[in-house]
């Protein structure tokens, strides 16, 4: 991913710089009464009014990475106006787009998937490889988790031996004192084998479901991979936030007619691209030396007042009507959150 970013700067750049070398080079002019190039129907103004094609074609090299752009994410000025209503007034915009105001704000579907390759982008850059992070981290437990289990066994010899001797001293049969130490010794060379073994701690459990045991069996043995394919699974199946959470926010006005699913799926859409943009700046201020408790505070503060000003503003409620729709819609992003990653998880176990 953080190959198509520098792509991504790369068109841009030479976007720039071509148009500062031939700002208006190869563009051809559609004069009022001309004809369009594409269906030939007579011109009336800068479009066509029966293909909706531009009047004026370009044929120079900005042009193309223009069209680029254009192509992935309709830079032409919708997004420095959605952003900062998508920051500051979320449910004004959420309200203006499903009343049909749409040719000026970046399509919520649009944004969202914009913000989800930038994300997972940022992920990529800032934290590197998902499968290796998950590794490093799973090596650390083991070796915690095994320094734990080597002590209690040492301890639990001392303690048997400290028996034996007392038992020797006594004059009694220590035959089961030494059992007990062939065991507990043998433990301490299995565990010692285990730890110089690298890779993740096993599954352990097992399920009702044969296909799912045999994916946690995959899983035991390729850890990594399995980790690399729900990492990909969340960035191809990110788009089953917005059905898994609509229903959820059409609960909360189930009694209000006037609100249909396609103002709810705009509303979730937005919401969701937010929070986006939102773990993005988080991860980045982490990451410039901002405060641990600045951060936390941020990520506590931010997702509850942002959709409580959403709320608000795109569906007109008043402050407590909005406030006590707020917590539930918390419990219900958690819902949705929980569902979304039990069902990668089975995803990744049963593909």
């Amino acid at each position: 991913m953080t190959a198509t970013i520098e792509s991504a700067a790369d068109i841009v750049t030479g976007m720039a710089v071509a148009r500062s070398v031939e700002p208006a080079a190869g563009e051809l002019h559609g004069d009022h009464g001309a004809l369009c190039l594409n269906c030939g129907t007579r011109l009336l103004g800068e479009h066509c009014h029966a293909c909706g094609q531009a009047g004026h074609v370009h044929r120079s090299l900005a042009a193309i990475a223009h069209d680029i752009g254009h192509g992935v994410f309709h830079f032409e000025g919708k997004i420095w106006r959605t952003l900062p209503m998508l920051v500051l007034h979320p449910g004004t915009l959420t309200r203006r787009y499903v009343e049909g105001e749409r040719a000026r704000f970046v399509s919520p579907l649009a944004l969202f998937l914009f913000t989800v390759f930038l994300m997972f982008a940022t992920i990529s850059a800032v934290g590197g490889d998902v499968s290796e992070l998950a590794q490093q981290a799973a090596t650390k437990t083991n070796s915690a988790e095994t320094r734990a289990q080597l002590s209690a066994a040492r301890a639990e010899i001392a303690r048997i031996e400290a028996k034996q001797s007392a038992a020797a001293k006594a004059g009694t049969a220590t035959g089961d004192y030494d059992t007990e130490l062939r065991v507990l010794r043998t433990t301490i060379r299995g565990i010692d084998a285990a730890s110089a073994k690298p890779g993740a701690r096993p599954l352990t459990f097992t399920t009702a479901w044969p296909v799912l045991n045999h994916g946690i069996e995959k899983a035991n043995e390729n850890p990594g991979l399995m980790i690399y394919k729900l990492q990909t699974s969340a960035y191809k199946y990110s788009w089953g936030l917005i059905p898994l959470s609509v229903p959820f926010v059409a609960l909360l006005f189930v009694w209000r007619r006037r609100h249909h699913l396609y103002d709810h799926a705009v509303f979730v859409t937005y919401s969701l691209a937010f929070m986006m943009l939102l773990t993005i700046a988080l991860m980045l201020g982490s990451l410039a030396g901002t405060p641990s408790g600045w951060v936390t505070t941020a990520a506590l503060i931010a997702p509850p007042a942002h959709m409580f000003a959403q709320l608000r503003g795109a569906y007109s409620l008043r402050k407590r009507s909005a406030a006590w729709r707020t917590l539930l819609l918390l419990s219900f992003a958690f819902t949705v959150l929980l569902t979304y990653v039990i069902l990668l998880l089975l995803h990744g176990l049963t593909e």
